[in-house]
């Protein structure tokens, strides 16, 4: 597979302060790529300038062959964006926002089919304020297909999500990437970015530390000689309370 988006030098400042420091790396055409980092890293202002919601100060930035800087509504047009928090109308239930995004964008997609892949059927005549956190970000997503995007770029999707939402939400991503859609992620659940990422950039100060597989940073690291104190076991405590209150979703 090619690079879908290729990423040099890439800088943001503030006034006098760097938040991202002239980072470079690619992100390869289908793969589920991670941006990993403490708060402050730079992570989401990284993201934001990369979907052209952000300015850049200096460096480029390649998406799908097209130049993020000049040609920003080209490349808006060939992405799909969740965010930490979105905003959706309050007098519009879920099928008619669907189709006022349909529109927007000039589209024929099917609002109806677009809910059933986020397993949002029976809400289609409800409004997002009464939904449940796993409902509102499930829903994020499919308003974020809607112009059926060469890339998904989602910033934190599962934080505050109960451990059934969270897993759905995971299989959705899978289903998503099956789909030949480029995904790339922001998370703080490292076992999140273990089990969908491809590849994984750990940031920190603005910059890049490292990329590469979650089995060959592993690797690495076991090879610079760690060990860990307690035994790891085959399941955790999440796997014991899944398989103890079921997979379901609970909304």
């Amino acid at each position: 597979m090619g690079n879908i988006i290729t990423v040099q030098n890439l800088t943001k400042r503030y006034g006098d302060k760097t938040t991202v420091k002239g980072i470079s790396f690619e992100v390869r055409e289908g793969e589920v790529f991670g941006i990993l980092g403490p708060n402050g890293a730079g992570k989401t202002t990284t993201l934001e300038m990369i979907e052209a919601l952000r300015p850049i100060d200096d460096g480029e930035v390649t998406l799908d062959g097209l130049d993020v800087q000049k040609d920003a509504a080209k490349v808006k047009n060939i992405i799909g964006i969740q965010l930490q928090s979105t905003a959706f109308f309050d007098k519009l239930n879920l099928r008619e926002q669907l189709r006022m995004f349909d529109s927007l964008y000039g589209e024929t997609t099917d609002p109806d089919s677009l809910l059933a892949e986020v397993q949002l059927t029976d809400k289609a005549k409800s409004y997002v304020e009464n939904l449940s956190g796993g409902q509102r970000q499930r829903f994020s997503i499919a308003a974020a297909l809607i112009n059926k995007p060469r890339v998904l770029f989602l910033d934190e999707p599962t934080t505050g999500l109960d451990p059934q939402a969270r897993r759905n939400l995971w299989d959705l991503i899978r289903d998503i990437k099956k789909k030949g859609i480029t995904v790339v992620l922001t998370t703080h659940y490292m076992d999140e970015a273990e089990l969908l990422c491809d590849r994984i950039a750990i940031m920190d100060g603005g910059r890049i530390i490292t990329i590469n597989t979650p089995a060959n940073l592993v690797k690495e690291l076991i090879g610079r000689g760690f060990t860990k104190t307690q035994q790891v076991e085959q399941a955790n405590l999440e796997d014991v309370f899944i398989d103890l209150t079921g997979k379901a979703i609970r909304d």
